[in-house]
């Protein structure tokens, strides 16, 4: 640590009042990977405390040891000054500490009484427990503005509720302490704005909050205190007010990170991708994508802006022959592909369409197959992986480690299974695999998603490059920040329409929220002009 760390961190020692937390020389291994080395901290009661870290920087690991989930190999864990031993969930429940992780814990049937009633249903009649659940949580509803329908199907709420109902939760079993993991990875802008008026509340009634995020502006807009990891370390403990986005990425990454996309302007060329009076419905009928026309040029990158849930999953499913179009036709490198009968993936991919999919979890890897399985998925026929009878496992294995070399997959071991990288390492995974086949067209949803600040860097750079070989990129984020910095071109969805365009050098975030809520273009504009007036 550098000395300036280092006294911000002893700071919190002057305090009379122990920590809330403090974890003392904590290690963690999981066989040969050493995911947390002599790991201290402390968090203050009633703050909010941010631990950021590249993916695989051993945050969540960490945190998983305060839970209970994994138990340290060595160190020593104090809650309020006295040391404890947790072995399980109910051990940190029982001390004050609760959780609520990126990937929600809810049963989607259930109402939200029912998911908060879970294991404290108070015996085989559940009448006097549910009047009881009932009681509690309006109570917490009025104490903390945590709002839910309570009698409702957690599975038709929005994402945004659902991530309430799991902090209820927490503190409907006793908490004092709360981990967020990853808190804003699925929100949309709004229901984090809404989300950090919930975390200001909880703090105001004493509550402590540990913040694990790759977001710099969240640790600067919300948190007290931050610690920054990096490769299972802890490299700075510092007061917030003392430090700024710049140093904090370096501190994570290791080395100066650009934090905005330097790129020349776009050269666009022939048209690529063409669609024309596209509509789709979903599963149950419902029409997600309504008369959508646009076209996409090599040399350029088009950028769809827009709240999640306004047909931009089904457009993506519709251009990557995931779901067949109602109407309309997409032109792809001149051919008609939705004239094409049994339109699939594969004849997409083989016309020169890559996809990096909005859930890699889901729809981009196979998690239980090794690296190098999921490095060839899609593109396993290709002569390159196969000899005269079998699949060339030797050529697989060498062209995983290539691509692990080119996208700084860490780490680079092609026979680990994809559920044991981090996420952001996953993501650099199926993004060599779509962008090593060099493919005329790229579809992309989502490429950052709970991606850290590196990796970030890294994964714009790419498609930027690609963009600038003369390849046609169509980009699908809710990031504003992430359109505005890639995007040529920005079109905004709003229920299924394509409600405009602007050019994303004049495209400012007023008007491109106005605009993603439904507003007129030139309404939207506007009223940002006479805001920014």
């Amino acid at each position: 640590m550098s000395d300036r760390t280092t006294a911000t961190a002893d700071a919190g020692g002057a305090h009379a009042v122990p920590p809330a937390i403090e974890l003392i020389a904590i290690n963690k291994h999981f066989g040969p990977v050493h995911a947390n080395r002599d790991v201290s901290l402390k968090v203050r009661r009633g703050t909010i405390h941010g631990i950021i870290g590249e993916n695989g920087a051993g945050k969540s690991t960490l945190m998983s040891i305060l839970y209970g989930f994994y138990q340290a190999d060595s160190g020593e864990i104090r809650v309020g000054g006295t040391a404890q031993r947790i072995t399980d969930s109910e051990d940190a429940i029982a001390q004050g500490i609760g959780m609520v992780h990126q990937h929600f814990m809810l049963v989607d049937p259930f109402t939200v009484l029912e998911n908060v009633m879970l294991g404290s249903e108070g015996g085989y009649r559940l009448i006097g427990g549910e009047r009881r659940v009932r009681a509690e949580l309006e109570r917490l509803e009025r104490d903390y503005s945590l709002e839910v329908p309570i009698d409702a199907p957690v599975g038709e709420l929005p994402v945004g509720v659902q991530q309430r109902v799991e902090i209820l939760k927490a503190l409907f079993r006793g908490a004092d302490i709360l981990i967020l993991d990853e808190p804003t990875g699925v929100l949309t802008p709004q229901e984090a704005d809404q989300l950090f008026r919930i975390l200001d509340t909880l703090r105001a009634q004493g509550k402590t909050i540990i913040l694990i995020t790759h977001k710099l502006r969240e640790i600067m807009a919300i948190t007290d205190q931050v610690t920054v990891m990096r490769r299972g370390e802890v490299v700075a403990n510092l007061e917030t007010a003392a430090t700024d986005t710049e140093e904090l990425a370096e501190l994570m990454v290791g080395r100066k990170v650009l934090l905005r996309v330097d790129k020349k302007p776009a050269a666009p060329g022939r048209t690529v991708l063409s669609m024309q009076d596209l509509e789709v419905h979903d599963r149950l009928g419902v029409r997600r994508v309504k008369g959508v026309s646009f076209d996409v040029h090599a040399g350029e990158i088009v950028g769809v802006a827009g709240v999640s849930g306004n047909g931009q999953s089904e457009l993506l499913a519709a251009l990557t022959g995931i779901m067949k179009p109602t109407r309309g036709t997409i032109r792809l490198c001149g051919k008609e592909v939705t004239a094409i009968p049994h339109l699939d993936a594969r004849m997409l991919r083989d016309i020169g369409l890559a996809h990096v999919p909005e859930d890699r979890s889901h729809e981009g890897l196979v998690t239980s197959f090794r690296a190098e399985e999921n490095a060839i998925l899609g593109y396993h026929h290709l002569p390159a992986f196969n000899g005269k009878v079998l699949m060339d496992a030797g050529a697989i294995r060498r062209a995983t480690r290539t691509y692990m070399e080119d996208f700084d997959v860490r780490p680079p071991d092609p026979v680990l299974r994809a559920a044991n990288f981090s996420g952001g390492n996953q993501q650099k995974l199926i993004v060599a695999r779509e962008l090593e086949q060099d493919p005329r067209m790229l579809v992309v949803g989502q490429p950052t998603r709970g991606v850290d600040i590196g990796a970030i860097e890294f994964i714009h750079r790419r498609l930027i490059a690609m963009r600038d070989a003369g390849k046609a990129v169509l980009l699908v984020s809710v990031e504003l920040d992430e359109i505005r910095s890639l995007a040529d071109r920005i079109l905004v969805m709003f229920d299924g329409f394509i409600v405009g365009e602007v050019d994303a050098a004049e495209a400012d975030e007023q008007t491109l929220g106005l605009m993603m809520a439904g507003v007129d273009p030139g309404e939207a504009r506007q009223r940002s002009t006479g805001r920014a007036a």
